[in-house]
């Protein structure tokens, strides 16, 4: 049976949030949902293309509903950004590893959020050196 982690990656359509000027945007993420054949939108703030797509400036302004998001923030937006998740009625969200907040975890428990976080979301979507993340979880069983 497929692990809550796992399940995150069956829907259809994604946002993923992240900032170029202050960390690399989120390429592998937003690349491995493309692969996958997913229709995915860049939310950055900071630019107007992620890998020559049109840069979104949040949730409202996609051309078309998600029904997940991936949020690659900062840890002091991350608690904004599951605010704005859930007042777009996003259902599934998932916080990068070590960018989790108690304010962030506790609005998705109370807005009725299936929320991951805790680990890389990368290590769901492709192989390469999380592969080894994935088996090492694996061991651990918190895959």
């Amino acid at each position: 049976m497929p692990s809550n982690y796992e399940t995150f990656w069956s829907h259809q359509r994604y946002a993923v949030v992240g900032h170029s000027v202050r960390k690399p945007f989120a390429k592998l993420t937003y690349g491995a949902l493309k692969k996958r054949g997913k229709t995915v939108y860049a939310i950055d703030t900071s630019a107007e293309q992620v890998d020559g797509d049109p840069a979104y400036q949040d949730l409202s302004s996609l051309p078309g509903p998600v029904d997940a998001v991936v949020l690659e923030v900062p840890k002091e937006e991350t608690a904004d950004w599951m605010q704005r998740a859930a007042a777009a009625g996003i259902k599934d969200v998932w916080i990068h590893m070590q960018r989790d907040t108690p304010q962030a975890l506790g609005l998705a428990r109370d807005k009725g959020i299936n929320v991951r976080h805790g680990t890389c979301a990368v290590m769901y979507l492709e192989g390469g050196y999380h592969k080894l993340h994935k088996w090492i979880n694996k061991l651990r069983g918190a895959y």
